[in-house]
This record gives C-alpha cells, sequence and structure tokens, in this order.
C-alpha cells in the first residue's frame, strides 16, 4: 500500500511537471449565467519561473490510504512574485502511465504591481501516458488589489526548470 501512495505522489509530481494542457481563454472568460457586467476588465499575460517543494503527507484517517497526499510548498518569480502553499491528492491506477490529481493552493503576492491573494484549482489526468492539466483560478477567490481576478494557468518544463503562464483579468483600476 504504501509503494502505492509514493507512486501516485510521483505521478501527480509527473502530472504537475507537464502542465500541457489548461482550460481554454473563452472558458475563462465566460461570464457566470445571470451575471451582470458591471466593471471594465483588463486580460493580461503573466509569465515567470518558480520553485516547487512537494512533501508526501500521513494518509487521511477517514480517507482511503491508496490516495496519495502532499504539501505544496512554490516560491514564483517574474511577473508574478510571491509564494503558495497547497495541497494534492493522488491516485495511480493499476494500468501503467494513468493516474489523476487535484490540488488546491493559495498565491499570495504581487501581480504585475497589484498585490493580494487568490486561490489556484489543478486538475490533472494521465491517460496511459498522455497527459492534461487544467489550473483556474477559484472564482471570486482573489483578495486586496486582486479581488475579481480570473484566468488559467499552464504550467511547462524545460530542461528541469518549472515555467508558468497565466492568462488572466482584473478589474481595471
Amino acid at each position: 500500500m504504501k509503494n502505492r501512495v509514493r507512486a501516485a505522489a510521483a505521478v501527480a509530481g509527473v502530472l504537475l511537471s507537464l502542465g500541457i494542457a489548461s482550460a481554454t481563454a473563452a472558458q475563462a472568460e465566460s461570464p457566470a449565467p445571470g451575471a451582470t457586467h458591471r466593471e471594465s476588465v483588463v486580460t493580461n499575460h503573466a509569465s515567470g519561473t518558480f520553485e516547487v517543494k512537494m512533501n508526501p503527507q500521513a494518509p487521511d484517517e477517514n480517507g482511503d490510504p491508496s490516495i496519495g497526499r502532499l504539501s505544496l510548498d512554490k516560491q514564483f518569480h517574474g511577473d508574478l512574485e510571491g509564494t503558495s502553499k497547497g495541497q494534492m491528492l493522488a491516485v495511480r491506477s493499476d494500468v501503467e502511465g494513468s493516474a489523476g490529481y487535484v490540488a488546491m493552493e493559495r498565491v499570495t503576492g504581487t501581480l504585475q504591481g497589484r498585490t493580494g491573494t487568490f486561490a489556484l484549482q489543478h486538475n490533472g489526468i494521465m491517460n496511459r501516458g498522455a497527459p492534461t492539466l487544467s489550473i483556474s483560478v477559484v472564482p471570486d477567490s482573489g483578495t486586496g488589489e486582486l479581488a475579481g481576478v480570473a484566468g488559467t494557468m499552464t504550467i511547462n518544463i524545460v530542461e528541469g526548470k518549472h515555467f508558468y503562464e497565466l492568462e488572466y483579468r482584473l478589474p481595471a483600476h
């Protein structure tokens, strides 16, 4: 069982690091049903690098021990300067190269001159070796000068270095 949890954690790390697909910008820009447009928004692009530390956590005593649980600790650099803390759950199937993970993280920092916090939600799937990853800003999770932030993030790994691309919208100042 311990090996299965470790394998799930390893696959989750691979999924996180591959970060190949994200939700489309069109999905991120769709207003909620019944929402009214009150403020003008500005669409932006932010990019940079980050370091991530993932630490296995003890299985939840009420949960399934085959579900791997990890803590996330990130340092962002570039257009987003800050940190994040989060948690990841991961499962590896019996089929080689198939697994999935979900994660939530709270980002604290400065995004192109605006300071505050926001949450990111990850959904990663590895289907027999083919990865997909969707990372979205949680609606209405922004605080401070980042209140109202919406968007999607893509993660890429090049020669062992982590890169992020954030397509986001904020209400105009």
